[in-house]
């Protein structure tokens, strides 16, 4: 295998266990005496795929893509990060490497991972409403032409306060205040997909909806941003999601966003780890491959 090619994390359990078996491998582990570990030791990043919504905002927020000469948007995330495919994988891959980083959706953060301050500031509702977290971004929806009777009742439904309520309540930012919830209860099927970091808000906004509209049948199908943006524009879907803002070429294919939340990105590392603070510039240089082990950044 070339040296620099991205390692790619299967969603299997056998790749799960072979990362938990890595943990450690040529490390210089010392203890502080708790169940912390300090570390002179590579720091094992792990991004996820091309295609996105949270890697694309996560790269913009930070500065980690830039512009060329030719004013192209450059990705400049080290070629040695491993690569997941979904938030899920990205939690466990983390959860079972001592020295690996990555990064999450809020809404989706457990208790497997560590979320780090950044720049000072513990990333949470309160301080991405505050401003004073700034690595947040959209939650978008986006449908193409007049939607069917049904779906355009459930997209009213998670604008209205019902809606609004439910994510709220599963821990991300609503999008202001709206009316109450009044359907008409229409039947038919609704297809929704796209961004792995919107689905499980997507999730419960179904469930919800279905309480109050049996009538309906919703699919949703979890894959990536810009999958579920295409699967709009094609007609796939009835709506599709992206954890990040549209591109020009997705709005000039016809689509329409809809901002339905508002999320931040939480940078993590691994719950035994000593780390509890970094600096936009430190997370910048980790993952452009600039810094590659954690002695440069834990003093």
């Amino acid at each position: 295998m070339k040296k620099g090619l991205k390692k790619f994390l299967a969603l299997t359990t056998v790749a799960v266990l072979m990362v938990g078996s890595l943990t450690g491998c040529g490390s210089k582990e010392k203890s502080d005496g708790s169940d912390k570990v300090l570390a002179d030791n590579d720091i094992s990043v792990v991004s996820r795929e091309e295609g996105s919504g949270t890697r694309g905002a996560f790269i913009e927020l930070f500065g980690i893509e830039e512009k060329n000469n030719a004013g192209e948007k450059i990705d400049h995330t080290t070629e040695e990060a491993s690569i997941t495919n979904s938030t899920s994988v990205m939690m466990t891959s983390v959860a079972g490497d001592t020295y690996a980083i990555g990064y999450v959706s809020l809404g989706s953060l457990n208790d497997t991972v560590k979320a780090v301050k950044i720049d000072g500031v513990a990333p949470s509702k309160e301080t991405i409403k505050d401003g004073t977290y700034k690595i947040a971004r959209p939650f978008n929806i986006a449908t193409k032409g007049q939607l069917s009777a049904v779906a355009q009742d459930f997209v009213n439904y998670i604008m209205s306060a019902d809606g609004q309520k439910v994510i709220e309540d599963n821990g991300y930012i609503s999008v202001g205040e709206a009316p109450a919830f009044s359907g008409t209860m229409p039947k038919g099927k609704i297809v929704v997909a796209g961004s792995s970091s919107v689905t499980p808000v997507m999730e419960k906004l179904k469930e919800a909806y279905l309480a109050v509209n049996q009538n309906a049948n919703i699919e949703i199908q979890q894959s990536d941003s810009t999958t579920g943006m295409t699967s709009a524009m094609e007609g796939i879907c009835d709506i599709g999601m992206a954890s990040r803002d549209l591109k020009d070429s997705e709005t000039q294919g016809g689509l329409k966003a809809t901002a339905i939340a508002m999320d931040g990105i939480a940078v993590i590392v691994n719950k035994s780890f000593i780390v509890d603070d970094l600096t936009s510039a430190q997370v910048k240089d980790i993952f452009t491959g600039k810094v590659t082990n954690w002695s440069e950044v834990i003093k």
